[in-house]
């Protein structure tokens, strides 16, 4: 359950401004909430509180954000086609400020890998990111975000298109192939999410 240090009302424009409803509190103590993806915030006079099954996106809302940050993803599917997950990490000079991981529809290991960094590319813009360094232990998916390979699935394309949309809402952004053993953080998420 994050609790975020912050101006509650600044939080509540970024909050507003990310599309997300915002109505007032239910006691006296509480200055508004809001929900979204099945987590509530709510705010008080010096913090706002974050809760629900997977708070982390709101939480992301919610911090004042910018700067620069690395983020990581993964997806893995058990059988290939098979049970799938996601799993991703925003890291800044803060050390990990927003992850999250999830169950997704039995899938492929390339669709699961997509449908993480999506994910996690959302997060990042909802974080208010200014630089995204992103990275990821697939090749093909990195290299089909580059242009460097073509994409010959349809299902594969329409996700590269959304990944690529999400991109171009940094001011700069990379994406580079890492080892497995650097993408860690991600990967043990996405192994986390088949155990829940």
């Amino acid at each position: 359950m994050p609790v975020i240090d912050c101006d509650p009302e600044a939080a509540r424009r970024r909050v507003t401004e990310a599309g997300v409803e915002v109505v007032a509190g239910n006691t006296d103590h509480e200055r508004w909430r809001a929900e979204r993806d099945g987590a509530v915030a709510v705010a008080y006079d010096d913090k706002v509180v974050v809760q629900g099954g997977d708070p982390q996106r709101l939480a992301a809302l919610v911090r004042e954000g910018g700067g620069r940050g690395h983020v990581y993803f993964d997806g893995a599917s058990r059988g290939n086609p098979g049970p799938a997950a996601v799993g991703w990490a925003i890291v800044t000079g803060d050390g990990i400020v927003a992850e999250g991981s999830e169950r997704i529809d039995d899938t492929t290991n390339n669709k699961a890998e997509y449908e993480a960094l999506v994910r996690a590319l959302e997060a990042a813009v909802d974080y208010g990111l200014d630089d995204a360094d992103v990275r990821g232990d697939s090749q093909l998916i990195v290299k089909q975000v580059r242009g460097e390979w073509s994409v010959n699935d349809p299902g594969l394309r329409e996700r590269r298109v959304r990944a690529v949309e999400l991109l171009e809402r940094f001011d700069r952004w990379s994406i580079e192939h890492v080892p497995r053993e650097i993408n860690e953080r991600a990967d043990e998420l996405a192994n986390e999410a088949f155990e829940a």
